[in-house]
Order: C-alpha cells, then structure tokens, then sequence
C-alpha cells in the first residue's frame, strides 16, 4: 500500500519527467468522443455517436444515452488518443467527482459507428483522491492496451478512471459506509450510468469490467462479485482481500455484505453467474498467500480464478502494466466482447 501512496504522491506533484511537450498540447481545451472526424476537428458541443448511427446485427449495443458530459484534454498519447476529465454528479450515489476517460483510436474508426466497445473501470490505490493515477500516461496503461491491439492480444477497452474516495483521510473502502458518502453506489451504479451516457458501450455484463491496484483491486473484485449481473471480470493487481476501513467500527453486517470472501461463497452457493478473477501479484511484494488462500477456499463453481506471478514485480503501478503486457489483457479480452466492425 506504502509504494503505491508514494506513486500517487510522485505522480501528483508533477515530478516526473515530461520531455515531450506533445504531451500537453491541447491540455485544457474540449473533447469530443465517438465523432468523426477525430476529436481534435470535432466541434466541442457535439457528442455520442455519428449522427444517424444505431445499431446494427448486434441487440446488446447501447449507444449514449446521454447527457453528455463535458469533457477537457489532461494529456495526448504518441498515437494521438486523448485522456480527458470531467466532473459527474451520481445520480443514485449524491457523491460528485472528478471522472478521467480514454478511448482507443478504433472508437473513432467509421468501421465502429454502431458498435459497442467494452469498458475496463481502472481503480488506484493508496488514497485514491483527488486524482487516480491511471489517467497518468507515466503509467503506460492506456499505451499497453493500444499495442495489444495492434497485437492483437488485447481488446480496444474504453478506460474509465474515476476518483475512489470522497477524500484523502480515510479510505471507503469502495462501499456505503452507513453515514459516509455512498462510494459503493458510486463505483458500481453512478460511474457506469456515466460511461452509458457518453459512449457506445454494452448493454450485457459481456462488456464490463475492472482493473485495479492495491485497494483499488480490492473495490474492483469486490464489486464484480457483489454485482455478477452487471460485471463480468476483474484484473486485482497486488489486492487486498478483506474490507478494513476503520469507518466499518459498529456496523458488521454492512462490512460483511462487502466482503469478497463471503460473497464468493454466496455466489458458489446460487451457483453464479461465473465472474473472472485474474490476481497479479509482483516476485518482490507480500500478499500472494492471501490470493492462494482465496483461489484454494473460493475459486470454484462460478468463481474462476488465476493468479499471474510478475517476475521481479513491485507493489506498484508500473509493474502491474507489464504484468497486463504479459498477459493479463489477454486473458481479459478472452472473457469480455469485442467490438464488431461493419463490412466493407
């Protein structure tokens, strides 16, 4: 947890060095996704998909929904792609926050006007708050997915990055904390309703899932398994098994009903729907017997789960990418739907 705090703290403070100033052009000014042309010729008032698209072949895509957000450029990749951010109020939760969003070149691709992408909801640990690390492209997550599917070995997921606590001084566990903001609702209910409004998605959990570091990866597995029917997978990358905000004191039944271990066996007991666990874990960081403990005591029926070693890996979010490189998207873009391109 230490080395991943840390990170949030380097990233942060801006120390890292940022020797192309292409990073930042267009920082600050509006984005459009899902329109052609690309969003740096697109007019910032004009979202969702082309105009005139639905559909096609395929019932389970959802196009936006709306409304649409309003969207503002954080940094560019090398292969032109935009992380942009924007400020969501939840709906269900009450809870408003910042929201950093990626969608991979194809989105913008004729061929996929009509149809769905599947989504990776990206978690930080440590505190989690103001801003989630994932939306940093010192990190390489957003790049790894991009080569994977130049490689073909990984699908072109929507990366959606919201904040995970509501402040830096406790940590929510990613629950509704009786009395506390309701960052629970917010994960599973308000951060997707928001990923709906804005893009072309799926209506099936065959398009959603989690990815997650540290405490991060504990709020994504805990919530594919609080909500089989809505998430289907979930890469846990040097997790936390158990629920341990100090906010839990006096009420047990609520932390219990947000603990992954009493919810797997809930699951094995109603005999699923089957959801994915892929635990990553790095040579040099603790934690890997509580993972083995969880995939002997729990990984049957319709929990699946693997457990990827990262060779010489640190608790830290350089370190689950390459572990994601290596396989993890792969075995991720096993389970989840792919976009369909139109013929021709």
């Amino acid at each position: 947890m230490a080395a991943v705090v840390a990170l949030a703290v380097l990233l942060g403070g801006g120390g890292f060095a940022a020797w192309k100033l292409d990073w930042f052009s267009g920082n600050g000014e509006a984005v459009t996704f899902g329109k052609n042309p690309p969003p740096a010729a697109a007019k910032p008032d004009a979202g969702g998909a082309s105009a005139g698209a639905t559909p096609s072949g395929d019932p389970d895509v959802l196009m936006p929904t709306g409304p649409k957000s309003d969207f503002k450029q954080t940094t560019k990749l090398d292969d032109g792609t935009i992380i942009a951010k924007t400020r969501v109020t939840g709906a269900k939760s009450g809870f408003e926050g910042d929201v950093w969003v990626w969608a991979p070149k194809e989105y913008d691709d004729p061929k996929y006007a009509k149809s769905g992408f599947p989504v990776l909801i990206a978690l930080p640990g440590g505190n989690g708050f103001p801003a989630n690390y994932w939306s940093d492209r010192s990190l390489g997550l957003q790049k790894a997915i991009g080569e994977g599917v130049g490689a073909g070995t990984s699908l072109p997921f929507i990366v959606i990055m919201p904040v995970l606590n509501p402040d830096a001084k406790y940590y929510y566990d990613g629950s509704d904390i009786p009395g506390q903001a309701k960052m629970g609702t917010w994960i599973a209910e308000d951060v997707p309703a928001f990923t709906k409004a804005n893009f072309r998605t799926y209506k099936s959990r065959d398009g959603w899932a989690f990815m997650g570091s540290s405490s991060g990866a504990f709020v994504g597995m805990k919530t594919v398994l609080q909500h089989p029917d809505k998430f289907k997978a979930v890469i846990a990358s040097g997790g936390e098994i158990v629920p341990d905000s100090p906010l839990w004191k006096g009420h047990q039944a609520e932390m219990d009903a947000n603990n992954p271990e009493k919810l797997a066996q809930k699951l094995i007991d109603t005999k699923g729907p089957e959801v994915y666990i892929n635990f990553q874990v790095g040579t040099k960081e603790s934690g890997k017997d509580r993972m083995v403990k969880f995939q002997q005591q729990y990984g049957k029926g319709p929990v699946k789960t693997t457990i990827r070693d990262i060779q010489n890996g640190e608790h830290n979010g350089w370190h689950y990418v390459r572990g994601m490189k290596e396989g993890s998207l792969e075995w991720i873009s096993k389970v989840l739907k792919a976009p369909k391109p139109e013929a021709g």
